[in-house]
């Protein structure tokens, strides 16, 4: 895909992976709106690459379909959608208090995994409608995962099974989405140097930089975003997952 002069749409754009996605397509020369909870932080992030931003909550019907109006009124119907709004709440199936608490476990796949089915239905039907380019592709709709939908450490319960629900979201949306010229990847990324990571001890973000087979350091935002554009570039990606980890398998701890 072209990405000069198309709309694009980045969820979670206020920080880490999402602001990064989201000055790299404003740099590629597309149009951006940046979407986040915290609209105050999403207006710093527009302001500073010329986007609009707009305050989401992506599992929400109702305010999901606010934004993409919000959106396509400013630069018309979307060609790109990044879903990089996520969250993690650590807890054991069973920790020293009892079982987890489910409300826990569900805030989890409700922003995680049904805030990215909610916001890829709508860009479907929306791009579904567009004129078709190079090869009748419409649009492109790229996923975050994380490699802890594969190999789920103690702890990671809720986050773990969110992040499959999106791996495994993937080939079956690409197929079905084929026949309206869209694409559908999704990114399962690594240990990355995001905000999550800015209050940990330095001893720690060493030891986790060191289990990184190579390089040996943390993953940067900036590296998510160079793949999401040639994902972009490439139109025969299409339907899979790709691990962003430096070859990081996760122990169970």
């Amino acid at each position: 895909m072209e990405l000069n002069g198309q709309a694009a749409i980045v969820t979670g754009g206020a920080s880490g992976l999402g602001a990064a996605t989201a000055t790299a397509l404003a740099a590629a020369g597309c149009k951006v709106t940046v979407i986040d909870l915290n609209e105050a932080a999403a207006q710093g992030v527009a302001q500073r690459i010329g986007g609009l931003a707009v305050g989401c909550d992506v599992a929400d019907a109702a305010s999901a379909e606010a934004a993409f109006v919000r959106a396509r009124e400013a630069h018309g119907g979307a060609r790109v959608l990044v879903n990089c709004a996520g969250i993690g709440v650590a807890g054991r199936i069973v920790g020293k208090e009892g079982p987890m608490r489910l409300a826990d476990f569900e805030r989890v796949i409700r922003v995680n995994l049904t805030g990215t089915f909610n916001m890829l239905r709508l860009a479907a039907a929306e791009m579904g409608a567009l004129e078709p380019g190079t090869d009748g592709e419409r649009g492109l709709i790229v996923n975050t995962a994380s490699i802890a939908g594969y190999e789920g450490q103690v702890g990671q319960a809720a986050y773990a099974a969110s992040k499959a629900g999106v791996i495994g979201l993937t080939i079956q949306a690409a197929r079905e989405l084929a026949r309206s010229g869209v694409r559908v990847m999704t990114i399962a990324p690594g240990l990355i140097q995001t905000p999550m990571f800015g209050g940990l001890p330095q001893e720690v973000r060493d030891g986790l930089a060191a289990s990184v087979p190579f390089p040996a350091r943390l993953g940067m935002p900036e590296e998510y975003a160079a793949l999401v554009l040639h994902i972009a570039a490439n139109r025969f990606l299409n339907g899979e997952t790709i691990r962003l980890d430096g070859a990081l398998r996760m122990a169970p701890r």
